[in-house]
């Protein structure tokens, strides 16, 4: 199916709040907690709205950047969508990140205002400051109306997770969202009817995207946890709220399986994405719930355009496909390659979820673009069936004696072992000039490594089986679930 082009004029947070109108008493959001809250969509427009004349009473003008330094609050989607709403370009940014990560952050995108928690370490920056009482006041103004535009003029910016030394801002256009309804279709199967559970805070991106965003677009219910409910108790949380998707990274669900899982009537199935879902964990949920997983593949540049889905699952060990409309390809120098063979992965730069460019920096915008294409970075190959197999990223393939090897093959062979929770490979240098291929594991007991070791070696070929096993309590993973597997192999090289 087709991505129909995105209209003219066009305002994200408009199409966002769409059902203010349609269904204005329909509940949009449910915080869920001791303190619960329940927004309709009619109630979350209005606050929405006040914002915006809130942010324009400041004295900003169209084209400028908002900073949104706020923690797991409901005024993170507010104020992101009413910079929207107005034409600013709102940048949302982790509570978790010191004050040394945040200012050449901050100082990078020059915020006209940061809208700031006074509990979180703020940027060294000279710029306007509001906090939440300002914003709640802000609410009950009257409300402020929608900015329509050119669907390719900015809209927000992202900061990337970590592929790069420095992070860098990702400036998206407004039609960034209208490239989600292939996501909404071709990966969740989210319908009005839904209420969709989100595992993550307000302020991740993936939380505002699809756990908040694609419901309200749909017209759909959003649930979230405040605070964010422990793994043990979100199996009688995604019941008691009778959710029927849900939405988390791989690590939250591998967690969650480590208690035991109620019984789930409502649930019609389960979201990953963040890092790479095992064949393992995907087996062990379904035993679990009955239910699917199905995952998605994207990046900060142009989140999800790769993913399984309830009416095309993915076979095993494979992403999924390009969702309707995306165009995908593996490239090698000289262009696109045959079925099933590696390369790199890249989306058509026509894309309309494709970010208009790395704010600031031109030259490194261009690298990622070749012949028509947006390279991602990572490694892939594609079946004769448009089904993709994923290889790791390109600068995380490891080199066993000469050949070039994808950690994730290796890390699923180890993850199929009992008790083995998780793992990842790395390079080890074992003395000058000489590395091989090591595997750390997570497991709650001393595992027989000599048992692992010939478990690798009888669905490995030699180049690929790990030389070196070390147990760890647990893999080193950012706040959003990714594994850091370059802690390990930083921590590794730091041995004595």
């Amino acid at each position: 199916m087709s991505l129909p082009p995105c209209p003219a004029p066009f305002n994200m947070a408009a199409h966002v709040l769409q059902h203010a109108r349609t269904a204005p008493d329909k509940i949009a959001l449910e915080v869920l907690g001791d303190a619960p809250e329940r927004w309709t969509y009619a109630a979350l427009a209005r606050a929405v709205g006040g914002v915006a004349s809130g942010l324009l009473e400041m004295g900003l003008r169209p084209g400028d950047r908002v900073v949104i330094r706020l923690g797991h609050s409901v005024d993170v989607p507010l104020v992101h969508l009413a910079a929207l709403a107005v034409d600013l370009v709102p940048i949302p940014v982790s509570s978790q990140l010191t004050a040394a990560e945040l200012t050449p952050m901050a100082r990078h995108v020059a915020p006209a205002l940061v809208v700031q928690d006074p509990a979180l370490a703020a940027p060294d920056i000279a710029a306007p400051v509001v906090g939440p009482d300002r914003l709640a006041a802000w609410r009950s103004l009257p409300p402020a109306a929608f900015a329509m535009g050119d669907p390719d003029r900015p809209g927000y910016i992202v900061f990337t997770s970590g592929t790069t030394k420095t992070p860098r801002a990702v400036l998206h256009a407004h039609r960034a969202v209208w490239a989600r309804q292939a996501m909404i279709r071709d990966w969740a199967d989210m319908r009005a009817t839904d209420r969709v559970l989100h595992a993550g805070a307000f302020n991740w991106t993936y939380t505002m995207g699809t756990g908040l965003m694609d419901p309200w677009t749909v017209g759909a219910t959003a649930l979230i946890a405040a605070p964010p409910a422990r793994p043990d108790a979100l199996g009688v949380l995604l019941s008691a709220a009778r959710a029927t998707i849900f939405a988390a990274a791989p690590g939250v669900y591998r967690q969650m399986l480590r208690h035991p899982v109620p019984e789930l009537p409502d649930l019609r199935h389960g979201l990953c994405a963040g890092e790479k879902l095992t064949e393992p964990l995907r087996d062990a949920w379904r035993a679990a719930t009955g239910t699917d997983l199905h995952e998605a593949f994207g990046q900060s540049e142009c989140s999800t355009f790769i993913s399984g889905a309830p009416h095309g699952p993915a076979p095993p060990d494979t992403l999924g496909r390009a969702q309707g409309g995306r165009a995908v390809a593996v490239l090698g120098l000289d262009g696109p390659l045959s079925a099933d063979t590696p390369g790199e992965l890249a989306i058509r730069a026509d894309d309309p979820g494709l970010m208009l460019g790395y704010l600031g920096d031109p030259a490194a915008t261009a690298e990622r673009h070749r012949d028509g294409w947006f390279l991602t970075g990572d490694r892939g190959q594609i079946d004769r069936d448009g089904w993709v197999r994923y290889l790791g990223r390109m600068d995380d393939l490891l080199n066993a004696g000469g050949f070039r090897v994808s950690p994730l093959e290796i890390e699923a062979v180890a993850e199929s072992f009992p008790d083995l929770r998780e793992a990842a490979a790395i390079t080890r240098e074992v003395r000058a000039g000489v590395s091989v291929i090591a595997l750390c594991y997570a497991a709650d007991r001393a595992l027989d490594e000599t048992a692992l070791a010939r478990h690798c070696e009888a669905r490995l070929a030699r180049y690929k089986q790990p030389r070196v096993f070390e147990r760890v309590d647990a893999l080193p993973r950012s706040a959003n679930g990714k594994l850091m597997r370059r802690a390990l192999a930083k921590t590794d090289e730091d041995r004595p």
